[in-house]
């Protein structure tokens, strides 16, 4: 079994949901109990600590873009023990000064299979690392061979088969169907040559029709002998045909499908940089970042403004039903645009954005109707006012 370790931003419910502070859908409950849990310390306080170190060791306060806690996700086996990780954490700190604090094992996530309805276990960790370089006091620096010898040190510690670097499973299996379809293609190939050869074999010696004439000598049937030809041929070239035609389709699949895998290795390659940028530039990672928030905020303000000219006489003036109606616009907004609902509650904790936001709900602005519906349904209501 193979295993990885890719430590991304640490999130803002991490606890919630690595500790089970809560029930989640996604969850089975029976198998809750099998989880396994260990904290040093809570995040807020680390944080809280880091901070504070880093102002003492460089003068400065730590950059506001700085990502000095960070969670991976590790796949285990399912008798993967919590010693085993805490001695990948150990290893993790002496060779690349990553400090894990917190170990969380999920054995109640996973999948029913629809075709056979057997449950699909994903076992697997969370660890929550601090990421700051104690001799600076700023945030760690790793290089992308630094990131390699942590899958080596995941699957040295756990026992386990270490995991392929990027998206090569994807690719893998794109590779597979080229291997199959090119089988596909080599038996459709030997299956026509065997029918060519056939053709001028002994078989077609099968098709000479030769009966006894009232001698008793066995002379040519001409007549049966070329109706036996005839629909022989006939049928040789149907199927050769046929052939012919899944050759080509076969053959076309083939290229289509390297096409495809070279795409995907360009693709890989762009997310490896983007992510060794992101990892090792808090500047770019901050720029990012706010690009994607600054998104959702367009997104939620315009279907805020839709609502208010749907339902402009709401009372809004009760501040629960204020927040009831936004969260059913902010919950309406993830669904649609397939946005993780963390991303709407850091929106929230920006004081400016919310109020900006509970405002236009609450009191509109001087955005009319034309700036929310398109202009072509714009048209299609007046033609149809005129009427």
């Amino acid at each position: 079994m193979k295993t990885s370790i890719n430590f991304k931003a640490v999130k803002l419910d991490s606890e919630t949901h690595n500790f089970r502070k809560k029930t989640f859908d996604y969850i089975r409950k029976d198998l809750t109990p099998k989880n396994e849990y260990w904290m040093e310390q809570k995040i807020a306080q680390r944080i809280q600590n880091i901070e504070a170190y880093c102002k003492e060791k460089s003068g400065r306060k730590l950059q506001k873009n700085a990502m000095p806690v960070r969670e991976a996700v590790v796949v285990i086996k399912e008798n993967t023990t919590m010693l085993e990780l805490q001695n990948l954490a150990k290893r993790l700190e002496e060779e690349l000064k990553i400090r894990v604090f917190q170990i969380a094992i999920h054995k109640d996530e996973g999948h029913t299979d629809k075709d056979t309805k057997e449950w699909k276990p994903n076992y697997h960790a969370h660890l929550v690392a601090d990421w700051q370089d104690l001799d600076t006091g700023k945030t760690l620096k790793h290089q992308s061979f630094h990131y390699s010898k942590m899958q080596d040190l995941t699957a040295e510690c756990l026992n386990m088969e270490r995991g392929i670097s990027g998206s090569r499973g994807r690719l893998d299996a794109i590779e597979f169907k080229i291997q199959q379809k090119e089988e596909d293609l080599k038996v459709l190939e030997e299956r026509f040559d065997i029918m060519k050869s056939e053709i001028s074999s002994e078989k077609s010696q099968q098709l000479i029709v030769k009966e006894n004439d009232f001698l008793g000598f066995k002379r040519l049937n001409t007549d049966k002998t070329v109706a036996n030809y005839e629909k022989a041929f006939r049928s040789y070239r149907s199927i050769i045909e046929r052939n012919k035609t899944e050759l080509e389709c076969k053959s076309k699949q083939i290229i289509e499908l390297r096409t495809k895998v070279e795409s995907l290795n360009k693709e890989v390659q762009s997310f490896k940089n983007k992510y060794s940028v992101l990892l090792t530039e808090p500047n770019v990672f901050a720029s990012e970042r706010k690009k994607y928030l600054d998104s959702v905020t367009n997104i939620l303000e315009r279907d805020i403004k839709f609502e208010r000219y749907r339902y402009p006489n709401i009372d809004r003036t009760e501040n629960q039903i204020l927040i009831s109606e936004m969260g059913k616009i902010a919950q309406k907004v993830c669904q649609e645009n397939n946005i993780p609902f963390t991303a709407v509650n850091e929106i929230f904790t920006d004081s400016d954005r919310g109020v900006r936001l509970f405002s236009l709900l609450k009191f509109g602005s001087n955005n009319s109707y034309q700036d929310i519906v398109p202009e072509e349904n714009q048209k299609k209501r007046k033609r149809k006012k005129n009427r």
